[in-house]
C-alpha cells in the first residue's frame, strides 16, 4: 500500500559509508510538488563535502584494497544483494519517490521494479568482462586487459531518481569502479535511501558515496576534481556543454553525456489508429512529459491527421490528474515551479504562434504544480513548441504528407535521442529506422527500454551509451601487453 507520509530515514551526505553532516552545516530544502510545500532539509554538499567523498571512493580504489581485490562473482553478488534489498524496500522507496518526485505510485512502483532489473542485469555482467589474445605480428603474446577507470562522479535528473541512479551505478560497479554520486535537488530523498541499502549490502567503505547539492556548487566540484576519472551525467543539453568544456580544461576526464531530445513519432495512414493514438499518448504524456525521449512531435500522415487530433483530443481530456498517492491517478504535478513557469510559458507561445489548443494549456488548482494535458493541432516546423523541449504534458500534432518529407522533417533538429513509427508497412518502417538521425527506433510501439539494450543519443542528444553491453565500455579502459618470446633456436 502507498504511504502518503513516509518516514525519512536519511538527509544526510553519505561517504565514506557513513551519513555525515556538511562541512559548511548548511542544508537545503526539499519540496513536494503535489502542494509546493517543504518535505524536510536534506544537508547541502559544497566544494569540501565533494572533495571529501572523492578522497574516499580514491581510498576504496586503490591497489590492494577490499573493493580492487574483490573477485569479479563477489561484486557480482554484492549487486544482487542489492537488488534484493531494493525489492525487498520497494513499497516503501516508492512512497518516498512519489511524495519527493511527484510521479503516481504505480508508476514510482513500476521504475523501482525496472531499477532491480538493471542492477541484475549487470550483477551477471561482472565476471564475463575480460580481454582478448591477439596474433599480433613478430615473436610476442599480446593480450589486452579490460581495467576500471578509477573514480566515477555521476550527475542524475529528478525526473526518474532511483532508475537513473540504477543506470549509472549498473555498470560502475559491475566493472570495478567507485563513485561519487549527486542526485538532483529536486529529488535527493531515495539516492541517500538507496545508499544506506548499498552499506547494508556489503559493499566496502568508499565505494558509493552521495551528495545532494546544487549543479553550480556541489556537481561543478565534482566535475572539475583532477581525481575523478569520469562523469556520467542526464541532464539538459546547456549542462552537458558546460560539463564538457570543463572536463577538457581539467584532466581530459572521460565523459558520457545521456541529455536533451525533441523526438518524433510518425503515424503513418495505414496505421490502427486506435493504436496509434494509445502509443502517441503514451510517448508525450508518460511521467507529466518529463521524459527525455518524449515523442514531443508527432507527425500524422494527412490521411488520418483530422480523425487522429480529435482521438488525441479525447484521450487527453481523458486523463486523470491529481494526487500522485491516489488511486487511478495517471498524472502528478510538474516537479517544480521553475518547471511549472517554463511548460505554462511555451504553452501560451504556441497559442501566440498561431498553433491550435484542442485542449488543455491551463494550470490545475492553486496548490502544486498541476497543468491540464495539452493538445496542440496545426503545429509547424518553426514554432517554438516544435523547437524547443518543453519537458511537460504538451502532445503537439504536425502534419506530413511523404515518407522522404517526413524524415526531413523529423531530422531537422539539433537532437537526436529517440524516434518512432506506427505503420503497417514493413517498407517505411525500415526506411524510416534506417534515415532517422536518433539513438532508438521504436517500431510500432514507444519508450520500450530494456536494461539489456543500448540507450543513447545522436547530435547534441549526447555522447555514449548507457544500458546494454556498450555501456560497460565507458567504464573501462583498454591496456595492451606484449611480451616477448623466446628466440627461435
Amino acid at each position: 500500500m502507498a504511504n502518503s507520509n513516509p518516514e525519512i530515514k536519511y538527509t544526510k551526505l553519505f561517504i565514506n559509508n557513513e551519513f555525515v553532516d556538511s562541512a559548511s552545516k548548511k542544508t537545503f530544502p526539499v519540496i513536494n510538488p503535489a502542494t509546493g510545500k517543504q518535505i524536510i532539509d536534506v544537508a547541502e554538499a559544497d566544494r569540501a563535502d565533494v572533495n571529501k567523498a572523492v578522497e574516499a571512493a580514491k581510498a576504496a580504489f586503490a591497489r590492494g584494497s577490499e573493493w580492487r581485490n574483490m573477485d569479479a562473482s563477489a561484486r557480482g553478488i554484492l549487486i544482487y544483494k542489492l537488488a534484493d534489498l531494493i525489492e525487498r524496500d520497494t513499497k516503501y522507496l516508492a512512497s518516498l519517490e512519489t511524495l519527493d518526485n511527484g510521479k503516481p505510485y504505480e508508476d514510482s512502483i513500476f521504475d523501482i521494479n525496472c531499477a532491480i532489473s538493471t542492477f541484475r542485469y549487470y550483477a551477471g555482467y561482472c565476471d564475463k568482462i575480460h580481454g582478448s589474445t591477439i596474433p599480433s605480428d613478430g615473436e610476442f603474446l599480446t593480450l589486452t586487459r579490460k581495467e576500471p577507470v578509477g573514480v566515477v562522479g555521476q550527475i542524475i535528473p529528478w525526473n526518474y531518481p532511483i532508475l537513473m541512479l540504477s543506470w549509472k551505478w549498473g555498470p560502475a560497479l559491475a566493472t570495478g569502479c567507485t563513485m561519487v554520486l549527486k542526485p538532483a535537488e529536486q529529488t535527493p530523498l531515495t539516492a541517500l535511501a538507496v545508499a544506506a541499502l548499498a552499506k547494508e549490502a556489503g559493499f566496502p567503505k568508499g565505494v558509493v558515496n552521495v551528495v545532494p547539492g546544487y549543479g553550480p556548487t556541489a556537481g561543478a566540484a565534482l566535475v572539475e576534481n583532477h581525481d575523478v576519472s569520469k562523469v556520467a551525467f542526464t541532464g539538459s543539453t546547456e549542462v552537458g556543454h558546460k560539463i564538457m568544456e570543463t572536463a577538457a580544461k581539467t584532466n581530459l576526464k572521460r565523459v558520457s553525456l545521456e541529455l536533451g531530445g525533441k523526438s518524433p513519432l510518425v503515424v503513418f495512414n495505414d496505421a490502427d489508429l486506435d493504436e496509434a493514438v494509445e502509443i502517441a499518448h503514451n510517448a508525450i504524456f508518460a511521467n507529466h512529459g518529463q521524459n527525455c525521449v518524449a515523442g514531443s512531435r508527432t507527425f500524422v500522415q494527412s490521411g488520418i491527421y483530422d480523425q487522429f487530433v480529435k482521438r488525441a483530443t479525447e484521450k487527453a481530456k481523458a486523463r486523470k490528474v491529481g494526487d500522485p498517492f491516489a488511486n487511478g491517478i495517471q498524472q502528478g504535478p510538474q516537479i517544480d515551479q521553475d518547471m511549472f513557469n517554463k511548460v505554462l510559458r511555451l504553452i501560451e507561445s504556441g497559442k501566440k504562434e498561431g498553433a491550435k489548443l484542442e485542449t488543455g494549456g491551463e494550470k490545475i488548482g492553486n496548490e502544486g504544480f498541476f497543468i491540464q494535458p495539452t493538445v496542440f493541432s496545426n503545429v509547424t516546423d518553426n514554432m517554438t513548441i516544435a523547437k524547443e523541449e518543453i519537458f511537460g504534458p504538451v502532445q503537439s500534432i504536425f502534419k506530413f504528407n511523404t515518407l522522404d518529407e517526413v524524415i526531413e522533417r523529423a531530422n531537422n533538429t539539433n537532437y537526436g535521442l529517440a524516434s518512432g513509427v506506427v505503420t503497417k508497412d514493413i517498407n517505411n518502417a525500415l526506411v524510416f529506422a534506417q534515415a532517422v538521425q536518433a539513438g532508438s527506433v521504436w517500431v510500432n510501439c514507444y519508450d520500450a527500454v530494456t536494461p539489456q539494450a543500448a540507450f543513447g543519443g545522436y547530435k547534441q542528444s549526447g555522447i555514449g551509451r548507457e544500458l546494454g553491453e556498450d555501456s560497460l565500455k565507458e567504464y573501462l579502459e583498454v591496456k595492451t601487453i606484449s611480451i616477448k618470446l623466446p628466440s627461435k633456436n
